[in-house]
């Protein structure tokens, strides 16, 4: 028997702001193999009697390895189940979602793939800013503030993402944004470009903050709150 495998985007963490088809998927599911931003109300979604598995990994602690869950999630498919991969944001966006499509390719098991509300728009909204504007801001950018070891990547494209015209939203960077804006100001970025620090977006632990780039960089060289954040910076950070 063949199970088969949703991918499903559980946006920030906010429950009204899943699709209709994620929530379709959850209450239909057999097993949800969750992140840790994925789960508390959003998982009340979910029949009752259906196996419920967190494989959510997250920085500074100890955490599920990637293979393991790609193993987990084929092992249960395998069953003949209705799986829910729930993943927060959008899966497809930093969420090491190729890796698992692939563990699901190799065992030829059927999956699909459901778009979540990416948690920079989310963040944009709560901030009452738009990510794009005419003239000013007509490009915007994603990029990881870490890489697989946790340091800060050393293959940044530092010319597009010191260009303070384009919206740029950092994912997973406050522990290396002190030494990541050093770069970009050396790099040209101007020190004083507005910056927002959104923190536990769409949740009742959101907190924004608003500052330069240089002092959301000092900001951080001292204080790490332990809520999920997003950086992100450009002529429309300051609103």
């Amino acid at each position: 028997m063949t199970g088969f495998v949703s991918f499903v985007g559980s946006g920030p963490g906010d429950p009204e702001l899943l699709t209709l088809k994620a929530v379709d998927r959850l209450k239909r599911a057999d097993a949800v193999l969750f992140d840790d931003l994925s789960a508390g109300p959003i998982l009340t979604h979910v029949r009752s009697g259906a196996d419920l598995v967190g494989v959510g990994k997250r920085a500074g602690r100890l955490s599920p390895k990637q293979n393991h869950v790609s193993q987990l999630l084929v092992e249960y498919a395998e069953t003949g189940q209705r799986i829910v991969r729930l993943k927060s944001g959008d899966g497809g966006t930093f969420g090491r979602l190729e890796e698992e499509i692939e563990a699901l390719r190799a065992a030829a098991i059927p999956f699909e793939i459901i778009p979540g509300v990416p948690s920079a728009c989310a963040a944009a909204a709560a901030a009452g800013i738009p990510l794009t504007r005419r003239l000013t801001a007509r490009r915007v950018q994603f990029v990881t503030g870490h890489d697989m070891h946790g340091a800060l990547p050393r293959d940044l494209n530092l010319v597009a993402l010191a260009d303070a015209s384009a919206t740029t939203v950092v994912f997973m960077g406050q522990r290396t944004f002190p030494a990541f804006a050093q770069m970009l100001m050396t790099a040209g970025l101007p020190a004083d470009t507005p910056a927002l620090l959104a923190e536990g977006v769409s949740t009742p632990a959101q907190a924004l903050h608003r500052m330069s780039v240089a002092d959301l960089a000092e900001r951080l060289g001292t204080v790490i709150s332990d809520a999920p954040a997003l950086i992100l910076y450009g002529a429309l950070a300051n609103g």
